[in-house]
């Protein structure tokens, strides 16, 4: 591949990574939104998580697992509880990492 095309993929790649979060902004700076609409935007976040998380933690090989075997799923339970506890990404990362360290080294 020639560096040509390497950098306009880079560029291309770029551009479609920053217009979507860019364009927003620029349309909306000095203006107040709805109030249901801002507090509808507030669980967009959640939402995505929620999207990227679920399938990993309920599906191994394309098929649903809610097996004692699913060493993710049990490690999730410690670490909602301590997001919905502690409000602290860093601590939600940590007590997961941890509570899966600690299986996979017990067994």
């Amino acid at each position: 591949m020639s560096d040509e095309i390497i950098l306009l993929t880079m560029v291309g790649m770029g551009l479609v990574t920053y217009i979507p979060r860019l364009l927003p902004a620029w349309f909306l700076r000095g203006r107040t939104l709805h109030p249901f609409i801002e507090a509808w935007l507030k669980y967009v976040p959640v939402a995505v998580l929620a999207a990227l998380l679920l399938p990993s933690l309920l599906l191994s090989e394309g098929q649903l697992n809610l097996e004692w075997n699913n060493l993710y799923l049990w490690a999730a339970l410690p670490a909602g509880l301590t997001a919905w506890k502690t409000r602290s990404m860093f601590a939600t990362v940590l007590v997961g990492m941890a509570v899966v360290a600690i299986v996979r080294l017990l067994l």
